[in-house]
Protein backbone atom coordinates (compact mmCIF):
# COMPACT_ATOMS: atom_id res chain seq x y z
CA UNK A 1 0.00 0.00 0.00
CA UNK A 2 1.30 3.48 -1.03
CA UNK A 3 0.10 6.46 0.84
CA UNK A 4 0.26 10.16 0.36
CA UNK A 5 -0.42 12.56 3.95
CA UNK A 6 -1.04 16.23 3.42
CA UNK A 7 -0.29 18.84 5.51
CA UNK A 8 -1.91 21.77 3.26
CA UNK A 9 -5.15 23.13 4.59
CA UNK A 10 -6.68 21.59 1.66
CA UNK A 11 -5.79 19.60 -1.32
CA UNK A 12 -6.69 21.23 -4.51
CA UNK A 13 -9.44 19.81 -6.49
CA UNK A 14 -7.66 19.76 -9.55
CA UNK A 15 -4.76 17.46 -7.50
CA UNK A 16 -7.82 15.32 -6.11
CA UNK A 17 -8.93 14.44 -9.85
CA UNK A 18 -5.25 13.58 -11.06
CA UNK A 19 -4.54 11.01 -7.70
CA UNK A 20 -8.55 9.75 -7.98
CA UNK A 21 -7.41 9.19 -12.27
CA UNK A 22 -4.26 7.02 -10.56
CA UNK A 23 -5.75 4.65 -8.50
CA UNK A 24 -5.56 6.81 -5.25
CA UNK A 25 -8.56 6.93 -2.92
CA UNK A 26 -9.26 8.87 0.59
CA UNK A 27 -8.14 7.15 3.82
CA UNK A 28 -8.79 9.63 6.78
CA UNK A 29 -7.14 12.34 5.89
CA UNK A 30 -4.89 11.17 3.29
CA UNK A 31 -4.38 9.02 -0.10
CA UNK A 32 -3.93 5.88 -0.35
CA UNK A 33 -3.40 3.21 -3.23
CA UNK A 34 -3.45 -0.91 -2.66
CA UNK A 35 -3.79 -3.37 -5.01
CA UNK A 36 -4.12 -6.49 -2.42
CA UNK A 37 -6.38 -7.21 0.27
CA UNK A 38 -5.99 -9.56 2.85
CA UNK A 39 -9.19 -11.44 3.79
CA UNK A 40 -10.20 -14.46 5.48
CA UNK A 41 -6.18 -15.91 5.56
CA UNK A 42 -6.18 -15.42 1.77
CA UNK A 43 -4.67 -13.03 -0.12
CA UNK A 44 -6.90 -11.27 -3.33
CA UNK A 45 -6.39 -8.20 -5.58
CA UNK A 46 -8.41 -5.09 -5.54
CA UNK A 47 -9.32 -3.29 -8.62
CA UNK A 48 -10.27 0.40 -8.36
CA UNK A 49 -13.56 1.68 -10.38
CA UNK A 50 -14.77 4.49 -12.09
CA UNK A 51 -18.52 5.98 -13.69
CA UNK A 52 -18.19 8.01 -17.04
CA UNK A 53 -20.88 10.25 -15.72
CA UNK A 54 -22.01 11.11 -19.41
CA UNK A 55 -22.37 7.48 -20.30
CA UNK A 56 -24.84 6.80 -17.60
CA UNK A 57 -28.56 4.93 -18.27
CA UNK A 58 -30.25 4.14 -15.28
CA UNK A 59 -32.18 0.70 -16.47
CA UNK A 60 -34.90 -0.64 -14.23
CA UNK A 61 -33.42 -1.38 -10.99
CA UNK A 62 -32.40 1.62 -10.57
CA UNK A 63 -35.58 3.40 -11.86
CA UNK A 64 -37.61 1.68 -9.47
CA UNK A 65 -35.26 2.29 -6.62
CA UNK A 66 -35.22 6.33 -7.20
CA UNK A 67 -39.04 6.04 -7.48
CA UNK A 68 -39.27 3.91 -3.95
CA UNK A 69 -37.57 6.39 -2.27
CA UNK A 70 -38.60 9.61 -3.64
CA UNK A 71 -40.81 9.82 -0.48
CA UNK A 72 -38.21 10.79 1.23
CA UNK A 73 -36.48 14.33 1.40
CA UNK A 74 -32.56 14.78 1.00
CA UNK A 75 -30.63 17.99 1.14
CA UNK A 76 -26.50 17.77 0.39
CA UNK A 77 -24.44 20.15 2.78
CA UNK A 78 -20.89 21.10 3.50
CA UNK A 79 -19.42 18.33 5.69
CA UNK A 80 -19.42 19.07 10.41
CA UNK A 81 -19.27 16.23 12.35
CA UNK A 82 -22.75 16.34 13.71
CA UNK A 83 -24.01 14.45 16.66
CA UNK A 84 -26.56 13.03 14.70
CA UNK A 85 -24.56 11.28 12.28
CA UNK A 86 -22.49 10.06 15.12
CA UNK A 87 -25.83 8.68 16.44
CA UNK A 88 -27.10 7.52 13.38
CA UNK A 89 -23.82 5.47 12.04
CA UNK A 90 -23.62 3.72 15.73
CA UNK A 91 -26.84 1.89 15.42
CA UNK A 92 -26.04 1.12 11.46
CA UNK A 93 -22.66 -0.83 13.13
CA UNK A 94 -24.61 -2.78 15.31
CA UNK A 95 -26.09 -4.10 11.89
CA UNK A 96 -22.96 -4.57 9.68
CA UNK A 97 -20.78 -8.26 9.37
CA UNK A 98 -17.76 -6.38 8.01
CA UNK A 99 -15.15 -4.45 10.14
CA UNK A 100 -15.66 -0.54 10.39
CA UNK A 101 -14.02 2.02 12.37
CA UNK A 102 -16.17 2.89 15.62
CA UNK A 103 -16.88 6.52 14.79
CA UNK A 104 -17.49 8.90 11.75
CA UNK A 105 -14.76 10.88 13.17
CA UNK A 106 -12.40 7.42 12.73
CA UNK A 107 -13.60 6.92 9.52
CA UNK A 108 -12.86 10.56 8.19
CA UNK A 109 -10.72 12.23 10.42
CA UNK A 110 -8.90 9.96 12.64
CA UNK A 111 -8.03 12.44 15.42
CA UNK A 112 -7.30 15.45 12.46
CA UNK A 113 -8.98 18.86 13.55
CA UNK A 114 -9.01 20.14 10.12
CA UNK A 115 -10.36 18.36 6.49
CA UNK A 116 -7.74 19.06 3.74
CA UNK A 117 -11.06 17.37 1.39
CA UNK A 118 -13.42 19.30 -0.08
CA UNK A 119 -16.48 17.52 1.34
CA UNK A 120 -19.93 17.24 1.51
CA UNK A 121 -22.95 15.16 2.99
CA UNK A 122 -26.12 14.18 1.72
CA UNK A 123 -28.75 13.54 4.34
CA UNK A 124 -31.92 11.31 3.74
CA UNK A 125 -34.98 11.95 5.90
CA UNK A 126 -38.09 10.33 6.53
CA UNK A 127 -40.50 12.90 8.06
CA UNK A 128 -37.58 14.85 9.47
CA UNK A 129 -35.64 11.64 11.23
CA UNK A 130 -32.14 11.24 9.62
CA UNK A 131 -32.34 7.89 8.14
CA UNK A 132 -29.27 8.15 5.83
CA UNK A 133 -26.13 9.26 4.93
CA UNK A 134 -23.89 9.85 2.27
CA UNK A 135 -20.32 11.53 2.28
CA UNK A 136 -18.50 12.61 -0.25
CA UNK A 137 -15.32 14.26 -1.79
CA UNK A 138 -15.18 16.82 -4.80
CA UNK A 139 -12.95 17.64 -7.04
CA UNK A 140 -13.22 19.98 -10.04
CA UNK A 141 -14.26 17.57 -12.48
CA UNK A 142 -14.75 14.55 -9.99
CA UNK A 143 -17.08 12.75 -7.24
CA UNK A 144 -15.32 10.50 -4.83
CA UNK A 145 -17.75 8.30 -2.79
CA UNK A 146 -16.14 7.87 0.47
CA UNK A 147 -19.19 6.81 2.84
CA UNK A 148 -22.48 5.52 3.15
CA UNK A 149 -24.60 4.62 5.94
CA UNK A 150 -28.54 4.60 7.25
CA UNK A 151 -31.02 3.25 9.85
CA UNK A 152 -31.05 -0.65 9.51
CA UNK A 153 -34.79 -0.53 9.69
CA UNK A 154 -35.21 0.69 6.54
CA UNK A 155 -32.99 -1.95 4.77
CA UNK A 156 -35.41 -2.82 2.73
CA UNK A 157 -35.01 0.32 0.81
CA UNK A 158 -31.39 -0.15 -0.33
CA UNK A 159 -30.43 2.98 1.31
CA UNK A 160 -26.72 2.05 0.60
CA UNK A 161 -27.54 2.08 -3.45
CA UNK A 162 -30.25 4.91 -3.39
CA UNK A 163 -26.98 6.99 -1.95
CA UNK A 164 -25.00 5.85 -5.05
CA UNK A 165 -27.24 6.96 -7.13
CA UNK A 166 -28.20 10.76 -5.42
CA UNK A 167 -24.24 11.17 -5.57
CA UNK A 168 -24.44 10.29 -9.00
CA UNK A 169 -27.19 12.62 -10.06
CA UNK A 170 -25.32 15.32 -7.72
CA UNK A 171 -22.26 14.90 -9.67
CA UNK A 172 -24.01 15.25 -13.05
CA UNK A 173 -26.02 17.96 -12.10
CA UNK A 174 -22.64 20.00 -11.41
CA UNK A 175 -21.16 18.88 -14.60
CA UNK A 176 -18.83 16.65 -13.44
CA UNK A 177 -16.79 13.80 -15.65
CA UNK A 178 -16.19 10.72 -13.13
CA UNK A 179 -17.81 9.04 -10.21
CA UNK A 180 -15.32 7.01 -8.31
CA UNK A 181 -17.06 4.44 -5.83
CA UNK A 182 -13.61 2.48 -4.78
CA UNK A 183 -12.43 -0.55 -5.33
CA UNK A 184 -14.28 -4.54 -5.62
CA UNK A 185 -12.39 -7.35 -5.08
CA UNK A 186 -12.32 -10.40 -7.61
CA UNK A 187 -13.37 -13.73 -6.34
CA UNK A 188 -15.07 -11.63 -3.44
CA UNK A 189 -18.37 -10.37 -3.75
CA UNK A 190 -19.18 -8.36 -0.76
CA UNK A 191 -18.06 -5.36 -3.06
CA UNK A 192 -19.42 -5.56 -6.45
CA UNK A 193 -22.53 -3.61 -5.00
CA UNK A 194 -19.94 -0.81 -6.35
CA UNK A 195 -20.82 -2.19 -9.73
CA UNK A 196 -25.01 -1.34 -9.47
CA UNK A 197 -25.50 2.33 -10.69
CA UNK A 198 -24.72 1.84 -14.43
CA UNK A 199 -22.57 -1.44 -15.43
CA UNK A 200 -21.78 -0.18 -19.08
CA UNK A 201 -21.19 2.87 -17.82
CA UNK A 202 -17.94 1.33 -15.71
CA UNK A 203 -14.30 1.67 -15.83
CA UNK A 204 -11.59 -0.52 -14.04
CA UNK A 205 -8.21 0.70 -13.82
CA UNK A 206 -5.44 -1.28 -15.04
CA UNK A 207 -2.42 -0.45 -12.38
CA UNK A 208 0.34 -1.75 -14.95
CA UNK A 209 -0.69 0.17 -17.76
CA UNK A 210 -2.26 3.36 -15.80
CA UNK A 211 -5.35 3.18 -18.23
CA UNK A 212 -8.91 3.02 -17.38
CA UNK A 213 -10.30 -0.02 -19.35
CA UNK A 214 -14.08 -0.45 -19.80
CA UNK A 215 -15.42 -2.26 -17.18
CA UNK A 216 -15.72 -6.58 -17.80
CA UNK A 217 -15.15 -9.47 -15.46
CA UNK A 218 -12.92 -10.77 -17.89
CA UNK A 219 -10.69 -7.92 -17.63
CA UNK A 220 -10.59 -7.92 -13.82
CA UNK A 221 -9.86 -11.70 -13.79
CA UNK A 222 -6.88 -11.10 -16.63
CA UNK A 223 -5.26 -8.36 -14.50
CA UNK A 224 -5.78 -10.15 -11.00
CA UNK A 225 -3.62 -13.32 -12.89
CA UNK A 226 -0.95 -10.49 -13.93
CA UNK A 227 -0.58 -9.11 -9.60
CA UNK A 228 -0.37 -12.24 -8.37
CA UNK A 229 1.98 -13.59 -10.86
CA UNK A 230 3.70 -10.27 -10.00
CA UNK A 231 3.25 -10.70 -6.55
CA UNK A 232 4.50 -14.59 -6.80
CA UNK A 233 7.87 -13.39 -8.58
CA UNK A 234 8.37 -10.71 -6.13
CA UNK A 235 7.83 -13.65 -3.03
CA UNK A 236 10.51 -16.05 -4.67
CA UNK A 237 13.10 -12.72 -5.33
CA UNK A 238 12.86 -12.42 -1.69
CA UNK A 239 13.28 -15.47 -0.75
CA UNK A 240 15.94 -16.30 -3.30
CA UNK A 241 17.82 -13.68 -1.47
CA UNK A 242 16.94 -14.52 1.83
Amino acid sequence: MAAFPFTTPVIRAEALDFYLGQGYYRMHQDLFTCRFLPLDDALYTVHWLRVVLSEVHYGPEQRRLLRLNERFTTIIRPFHLAPEYEALYAIYLTSITFDAPETVEAFLLAGATHNVFTTSVLEVRDQGQLIAVGIFDSGARSVAGIMNFYHPAYRKYSLGKYLMLLKINYARQQQKAYYYPGYLVHNYPKFDYKLFPCLAATEVFESATGRWLPFSWDTVAAHSAELLADWSDDELELDNQE
